[in-house]
């Protein structure tokens, strides 16, 4: 399996377990409530929506990662395209960060 697929993987993980919360308002509610463990955010997001959450996580030193497009960060938590999501679990937030790392 490689790198990205390993990634979008260990996300339908996560949205399985319930350790995911995606979309503008929760993930930013998430943040603000430092349930968030990892906020991931699409490649292809806007800018503003880039500034915004890597503001927000550099404030509350929350990791953030841009990783895939919103169609692929969807697809693998079985919604529509999203732009933004957040991990709830700080064991598979650490997991998905790993993966992200060049072997």
């Amino acid at each position: 399996m490689s790198r990205p697929d390993r990634v979008l993987s260990l996300l339908g993980i996560a949205m399985k377990a319930g350790k995911i919360v995606s979309g503008e308002t929760s993930t930013e509610s998430a943040v603000k409530s430092l349930q968030a463990h990892l906020v991931v955010i699409a490649e292809d997001a806007s800018g503003n929506t880039r500034k915004h959450f890597t503001d927000m996580c550099r404030y509350r030193d929350i990791p953030i990662i841009t990783y895939s497009t919103r169609e692929a960060l969807g697809r693998a938590i079985g919604k529509d395209y999203r732009s933004n999501l957040a991990v709830t679990d700080e064991g598979l937030a650490d997991a998905v960060i790993q993966a992200t790392r060049p072997v």
